[in-house]
């Protein structure tokens, strides 16, 4: 069963049914920015079965990351870089390792993380993360994540790989066993190009929906 695909209820869901995933430690141990300066769907592919960290209020939450998708620059028709630099998208313009937070519908946050060489405006959405057991958040789904983990509007720009200063990181983490990876075209866009990814678990429990 697919996890995380399109928003819909995970094989492994947020009530704290989750698959045994291996934690990271409590010392930070962020990626660093060589890992965020390569082709974007190739950070995409490489972030599934990473950790997504956030500090908040004093603790850490953490989530594992199951479902992205790729967006290149100007010659990406679904970029929202594609005219170029603008108020809004400014943060894809930076160096690769930040977040690009942005505001959709008039209701919902989306959180990104920015690749590539600065300047080529290349972004990974995140669609979907899997919780750890003993934190049950609902995180299917890039609005579903955004808000379970408090990210918005303040975090658009940070630096993903200074967690020291900064309020979120990504850690190295293990696929689960039995997992596979599913390439497929990005949801609700017209270019049929594969560049979503999301992790499919083989030995994953089917719930009730």
């Amino acid at each position: 069963m697919l996890a995380g695909i399109g928003g819909r209820r995970l094989a492994v869901t947020a009530r704290g049914r989750t698959a045994p995933f291996e934690a990271g430690g409590t010392v930070p141990r962020p990626l660093e920015r060589p890992f965020f300066s390569r082709p974007s769907p190739v950070v995409a592919r490489a972030l599934l079965g990473c950790w997504l960290v956030r500090r908040r209020q004093g603790e850490l939450l953490r989530v594992q990351l199951c479902e992205t998708e790729a967006y290149l620059g100007h010659e990406d028709p679904a970029s929202h870089a594609r005219r170029g630099p603008t108020q809004r998208n400014l943060p894809m313009f930076g160096p690769p390792g930040r977040a690009y937070v942005y505001f959709v519908y008039g209701m919902h946050y989306c959180f990104n993380i920015v690749t590539g060489e600065e300047g080529t405006a290349a972004a990974v959405l995140v669609r979907g993360a899997m919780p750890l057991a003993e934190a049950p958040l609902r995180v299917d789904g890039p609005a579903r994540l955004c808000k379970a983990l408090s990210i918005g509007r303040e975090q658009n720009g940070i630096d993903l790989c200074d967690p020291l200063a900064g309020e979120i990181w990504l850690e190295r983490g293990r696929r689960p066993l039995g997992s596979r990876v599913v390439v497929s075209p990005r949801i609700g866009v017209r270019d049929r190009t594969p560049w979503r990814f999301a992790l499919a678990l083989a030995a994953a429990p089917r719930l009730p929906l």
